[in-house]
C-alpha cells in the first residue's frame, strides 16, 4: 500500500489557527487553508441547494397545480403527497444518505471503479424496497379511513397515491445517480438537469391538469414523468461523460454482493430523516386537537412550509460537507477532514443567522404568500420570531448531519434523532401545549427543545472525534482491516503526535 503524505501536517508554530478538542488533538490550519478550503465548500455547496430547492418543489408544483381544481383537490392531494413523503420519499432520501459514506470514502481513496459498484448496489436495494413500499400506497385510502379522516377526502387522496407510485423507483434513482456525481464533486450536471426536469415537471402539470383535464391524476403522473426524464438525463450523462470513465465502467457482478453491508448503513441513515420529518407532521396532527383548529392547523401547516423551504439551504451545505469529509477521510487525510467541518459550521452559522433575522424582518408579510384570511396572517406573524429561532438550530443541525454522514455514523446519529424528537421533542411540545396552554406557539417551542437537544448531541460527539480514528475506519470501509491496521500504524509512527 503506498503511504499517505498528507498525514503530516505543519507545526502549529506555522499555522495561524489551532482548534483544540476534548480528546487532546489539536487540529492547525493556515489561512490559505481555510481560504482554499470555503472555495471548495461554497462551489460545492451552490449548485447543491439549487438542487435541493428544485427536487423539494417536484411534489409541491404538482399540489399548486391541483389547488386549481377545487378544494377537495387540494385536501387530497396535500394529504396523499404528505403520506407519500413519510412513507416513500424520504425513506428514499435517508437511504441514499448511505452512498455519501460509501461513495465518498471510495472516491478519495482513489478506489474509482468502488464509486460505481456502491451505487450499483444502492439502486438494487431500492428497487426491491419500492415493492412494499408501493403496494403499501395502494391501500392508502383503506388507511386514511382506518385513521377516521374524512372518507370523501381519503377515496380521493387514495387514488392520487395510486398514481404516485410509478415515481417512486425513478425517486430511489435518483438519490444513487445524485450521490454518485456528488462523491466526485461533479454538481454542475445536478443542477442542469434537474432544473431542466423542473421546467419539463411545470409544462407537464399545466397540459395534463389544465389542459387535458387529467385531474389529480394528471398532477400524480407528471411527476413520474419528470423523475424519469431526470433519471434518464443522469443516466446519459454518467454513460457518455469523460468525467465518469473511471467510476462508471458497467453493470457487473460485484453490484450485487454485499448488500447487507448497504443495508446496515442504509436503514440507520434512513431512520434519521424519517424520524425527524415524523415528529414534525406530528406537530400538524396535534394542531388539529386545539380550540381553534382550522386557525391552528392552518398556522401549523403555513409555518412547517416555510420552515421546509428555508432548511433547503442547510441542507445544501450538509450535502457539500459529507462530500468533503468523507473524500478526505477516504484520503487519508483527516486534519483536512477537521478543517472542513469548522469551515462548514462557519458557513452554516452565518447562513442561519442571516436567514433567521430576514424572517423576522418580514414576519407581517409573509403570511399573504399562503393565506387572505386577517387571522391567519396576524397569528402567523407573532409565531415567525419562534420559526426564526427554531430555523436557526436545524440550519446548524443540517451541517452536522452531513458530518455525520461523512463520517459513516448514521446508526450513532439515528439514536440521537430518535431520542432528541421523540423523549424531548414531543413530550415537551404535548406539555407546553395541552398541559401548560400555551397554545400553538407551544408545539414550535416544544420541537424546538427537541431539535436544540438534537444540535446538543451531534455537536459534543464531532467535538469529541478522534478524526485519526476515523480515518482508519474509512480506510477500512474501504480496503479491509489489513490495510486500516496498516495505516494505524503509521499514524502512531508518526513523530509529531498531533495531526
Amino acid at each position: 500500500m503506498e503511504r499517505e503524505e498528507s498525514i503530516r501536517s505543519p507545526t502549529c508554530a506555522e499555522a495561524s489557527s489551532v482548534v483544540s478538542f476534548s480528546n487532546g488533538e489539536e487540529y492547525c490550519s493556515k489561512k490559505t487553508e481555510i481560504i482554499k478550503e470555503l472555495k471548495k465548500q461554497t462551489r460545492l455547496a451552490g449548485p447543491l441547494v439549487v438542487v435541493s430547492f428544485l427536487q423539494y418543489s417536484f411534489l409541491m408544483i404538482s399540489v399548486m397545480f391541483v389547488g386549481h381544481l377545487g378544494e377537495l383537490s387540494l385536501a387530497s392531494a396535500s394529504m396523499a403527497t404528505a403520506f407519500a413523503s413519510a412513507t416513500g420519499f424520504s425513506f428514499m432520501l435517508g437511504m441514499g444518505g448511505a452512498l455519501d459514506t460509501f461513495c465518498g470514502q471510495a472516491y478519495g481513496a482513489k478506489q474509482y471503479n468502488m464509486v460505481g459498484v456502491h451505487m450499483q448496489r444502492a439502486m438494487l436495494v431500492l428497487a426491491v424496497l419500492s415493492l412494499p413500499i408501493s403496494l403499501l400506497w395502494a391501500f392508502s385510502a383503506q388507511i386514511f379511513i382506518i385513521c377516521k379522516q374524512d372518507r370523501e377526502i381519503s377515496m380521493h387522496a387514495g387514488v392520487y397515491a395510486r398514481w404516485l407510485i410509478p415515481s417512486l423507483l425513478p425517486y430511489g434513482l435518483l438519490q444513487c445517480q445524485m450521490r454518485f456525481l456528488q462523491a466526485q464533486n461533479n454538481t454542475l450536471p445536478l443542477m442542469i438537469s434537474t432544473g431542466v426536469s423542473s421546467l419539463v415537471h411545470v409544462l407537464v402539470c399545466w397540459t395534463l391538469i389544465l389542459k387535458l383535464g387529467f385531474g389529480n391524476k394528471g398532477a400524480s403522473l407528471s411527476t413520474a414523468i419528470s423523475y424519469w426524464i431526470n433519471v434518464f438525463m443522469f443516466a446519459m450523462y454518467i454513460k457518455f461523460s469523460p468525467t465518469c470513465t473511471q467510476t462508471w465502467t458497467g453493470f457487473s457482478i460485484d453490484g450485487r454482493k454485499k448488500l447487507l453491508a448497504f443495508l446496515k448503513l442504509g436503514i440507520p441513515s434512513a431512520l434519521m430523516v424519517c424520524l425527524e420529518l415524523s415528529a414534525y407532521e406530528g406537530l400538524v396532527l396535534m394542531s388539529g386537537l386545539l380550540p381553534n383548529p382550522m386557525l391552528e392547523t392552518s398556522m401549523m401547516s403555513i409555518s412547517y412550509n416555510i420552515a421546509a423551504g428555508v432548511f433547503r439551504i442547510p441542507y445544501g451545505f450538509g450535502s457539500a460537507v459529507s462530500t468533503r469529509v468523507s473524500n478526505e477521510l477516504g484520503a487519508g487525510n483527516p486534519r483536512t477532514a477537521c478543517l472542513a467541518v469548522k469551515v462548514v459550521m462557519l458557513l452554516a452559522i452565518t447562513e442561519s443567522l442571516s436567514l433567521s433575522l430576514i424572517t423576522v424582518a418580514l414576519r407581517k408579510y409573509l403570511g399573504h404568500l399562503y393565506s387572505n384570511e386577517d387571522e391567519v396572517i396576524r397569528y402567523l406573524a407573532s409565531i415567525i420570531p419562534i420559526l426564526a429561532v427554531s430555523n436557526f438550530i436545524d440550519g446548524i443541525q443540517g451541517v452536522l448531519s452531513g458530518t455525520a454522514r461523512g463520517c459513516g455514523w448514521q446508526k450513532l446519529a439515528a439514536y440521537v434523532t430518535l431520542g432528541s424528537y421523540y423523549l424531548v421533542g414531543l413530550p415537551s411540545a404535548i406539555l407546553l401545549t395541552f398541559v401548560i396552554k400555551v397554545g400553538g406557539k407551544g408545539l414550535w417551542l416544544g420541537i424546538m427543545c427537541g431539535s436544540s437537544s438534537h444540535v446538543f448531541f451531534l455537536a459534543v460527539i464531532t467535538m469529541r472525534t478522534n478524526w485519526k480514528l476515523q480515518a482508519v475506519k474509512a480506510r477500512e470501509r474501504v480496503y479491509g482491516s489489513t490495510v486500516a491496521t496498516s495505516i494505524q500504524s503509521n499514524c502512531h509512527d508518526e513523530e509529531n503526535p498531533h495531526i
